[in-house]
């Protein structure tokens, strides 16, 4: 566990984690003002990437549910299941990213976490 610094926002560097977590528009705002912290950073763009795949995977799911649909009703029920699926998964992550980042720890999300440790060393 590293120690809990004062982001340039005047937060703790925790508080700030977790933010970028609860709301995507912090995130944003981090990966605006936050230029020192790479901790607040990473959290800021690991949580900014999870929102925008969640985006991007439930509008396929949302068109493969009406494909499914559009051949028989009960295939839609599929797509509806698979649905309630990803959304608990999506939220089980964001807990577990929330939990981490209130210990200033950085766990890594696989893919994204990389990706995002990338940006925020930037």
């Amino acid at each position: 566990m590293t120690d809990n610094q004062q982001s340039s926002s005047g937060l703790q560097e925790n508080i700030a984690g977790v933010l970028c977590y609860l709301f995507s528009i912090a995130a944003i705002i981090f990966i605006i003002i936050e230029k020192t912290n790479k901790n607040i950073r990473f959290h800021a763009f690991q949580a900014l990437i999870v929102y925008i795949a969640f985006i991007v995977v439930w509008i396929g799911l949302v068109i493969l549910m009406i494909i499914l649909g559009a051949i028989h009703s009960a295939l839609a029920a599929i797509g509806g299941i698979l649905m309630f699926v990803f959304a608990i998964a999506t939220l089980v992550v964001i807990v577990m990213a929330l939990i981490k980042a209130y210990q200033c720890q950085r766990w890594r999300i696989p893919v994204i976490g990389d990706f995002a440790e990338k940006l925020a060393d930037k």
